[in-house]
C-alpha cells in the first residue's frame, strides 16, 4: 500500500470508544419506545423493569442464585466505591494495578481509606505475578485492563479456599469473558460497556461471603448515604429486586434491556463472548503480519478482547504521542473510526473497542484505513522535517 491508496470500504458503523461503546446492531431509538417515561422507578412498573433488568443479568452471565445484584448510581465508578467504602478495612488489603483505573483503586485505598494495604503494580502491557498476592486479605482488582489492554488470563490464579474477598473491577469484562464466579466476591460493571448502554448507572453484585462480611462488620469511617448497603447489620435486600437507593434514568433502563433481550435471541453468554474473541482475532492478524505495530499487551494469553491497545514501534516516528494522536485524527475526520487514541494516562498509540456490540465486518474494514493514516503520517512527518 502506498501513501496515495484509500480503502476501497469503510466501518459501516465508526465506533470504536471504549465507553460509551456501539450500540447493539441495527439499534434505532424506537426500541425504546416501551420505557416508562415520567413514570415513578418506584411504581409497580418501574420495579418491574428494575427487576427485569437484574434477572436476565443472572441469566445471561450465569450468576449464582444465591448472589445478589443491584443496580447502583454513579456507574461502575460508584459501584467499586461502594464496596471498598463498605467492605475493606476489617483486613489488610492487596491492591493490584496494571492501568490508571487499578491506579485509582490503589489511590482511594491508601490515602482515602487509608488503609494498611499490599500494593502490586505492573507496568502498561503487563499484569501483576499472582503467585505473590496473599489471598487471605481482601483483595481489589481489574479483571480487564480497559486501558492497557490487558486481562488476567484465568479464574484459576486465585484459589478457591481464600480467606479474605476478591473485588473485582470487571466493566470491560462481563459480557465478553467467561468470569469465575466460584472465585470473585464483589463484581462491579457498567452497561455502558459491553452491553453499548448509555451511561451513569453501575451494578454490583455481591457473594454469601460479601453479605456476610457487610452484615457482620462496620467500617471505621461514616458512609454517606449514597454508599449505604446494610441498615441495622442486616443487608438492604431492596436494592437487590430493584429498588435503587437514588433516581435512575428509566430511558437507560429500558436501553440495557434491549441490549439484554438481543444478547440473548443470538445465543447468550457464548455469542457474546464469541463476537469479542472475532473481534480481537481481526486486530491481532493484522498486527501479526506488520512490524511497525505491535500489541501493547507483551504476552498474547493476557491480551484483551474487548479494549485492544496498540503502539506504534517503527522507528522513523519522531514523536511517539503526537503521532498517535495525528493518526487517530486522521481516522476521526475520514469518518471511519471515533475516539481511538489511547487513554491519557496510557503510552502513546490507538486503543480499538472490540466488545460484543461490534460487528467483526466493521473491524475488518478500520484495519487498511490504520494502514493508510499511519503512512499518510510517515509521509507528513518526512515532509514536515
Amino acid at each position: 500500500m502506498t501513501d496515495q491508496t484509500i480503502p476501497a470500504a469503510r466501518p459501516a458503523n465508526p465506533r470504536f470508544s471504549s465507553g460509551p461503546c456501539a450500540k447493539i446492531p441495527a439499534f434505532t431509538l424506537d426500541m425504546l419506545s416501551d420505557a416508562p417515561l415520567g413514570r415513578s422507578h418506584r411504581s409497580a412498573l418501574g420495579k418491574a423493569k428494575l427487576a427485569e433488568a437484574i434477572d436476565l443479568t443472572r441469566e445471561i452471565l450465569g450468576v449464582p442464585a444465591d448472589y445478589r445484584i443491584g443496580i447502583v448510581p454513579a456507574s461502575d465508578t460508584g459501584a467499586v466505591e461502594m464496596a471498598m467504602w463498605n467492605l475493606l478495612g476489617q483486613r489488610k488489603v492487596e491492591m493490584l494495578a496494571w492501568e490508571s483505573f487499578g491506579e485509582g483503586w490503589v489511590t482511594d485505598a491508601v490515602k482515602q481509606l487509608r488503609l494498611d494495604a499490599n500494593v502490586h503494580r505492573a507496568p502498561y502491557g503487563q499484569i501483576v505475578d499472582f503467585a505473590r498476592v496473599d489471598f487471605d486479605n481482601d483483595v481489589v482488582f481489574t479483571w480487564n485492563g480497559t486501558t492497557s489492554g490487558v486481562r488476567v488470563p484465568s479464574g484459576d490464579l486465585i484459589p478457591a479456599d481464600r480467606q479474605g474477598l476478591t473485588i473485582c473491577d470487571a466493566t470491560s469484562a462481563v459480557f465478553a469473558m467467561d468470569l469465575p464466579w466460584d472465585r470473585l466476591d464483589v463484581v462491579t460493571f457498567s452497561w455502558q460497556k459491553v452491553m453499548g448502554g448509555e451511561g451513569a448507572h453501575g451494578v454490583l453484585i455481591l457473594s454469601p461471603r460479601a453479605v456476610e462480611r457487610l452484615e457482620s462488620y462496620s467500617p471505621a469511617w461514616p458512609l454517606p448515604k449514597i454508599f449505604r448497603l446494610t441498615k441495622g447489620g442486616k443487608l438492604i435486600e431492596g436494592i437487590f429486586r430493584g429498588e435503587t437507593i437514588n433516581t435512575p434514568s428509566m430511558l437507560c433502563v429500558e436501553d440495557y434491556l434491549v441490549a439484554l433481550k438481543w444478547a440473548k435471541s443470538i445465543g447468550g453468554l457464548p455469542a457474546l463472548i464469541a463476537r469479542a474473541n472475532a473481534n480481537a482475532a481481526v486486530v491481532a492478524e493484522f498486527v501479526a503480519s506488520r512490524d511497525w505495530i505491535a500489541n501493547l499487551a507483551e504476552d498474547p494469553a493476557t491480551a484483551s478482547t474487548t479494549s485492544v491497545c496498540l503502539k506504534f514501534t517503527d522507528p522513523r516516528i519522531k514523536d511517539g504521542a503526537a503521532f498517535a494522536k495525528a493518526v487517530a485524527r486522521r481516522l476521526e475526520k475520514e469518518g471511519v473510526a471515533y475516539d481511538i487514541g489511547a487513554y491519557r494516562d496510557a503510552p502513546p498509540g490507538l486503543r480499538i473497542w472490540c466488545g460484543s456490540t461490534v460487528e467483526t465486518s466493521d473491524v475488518e474494514a478500520l484495519m487498511p484505513w490504520i494502514e493508510w493514516a499511519f503512512e499518510q503520517e510517515l509521509a507528513a512527518q518526512a515532509e514536515a522535517a
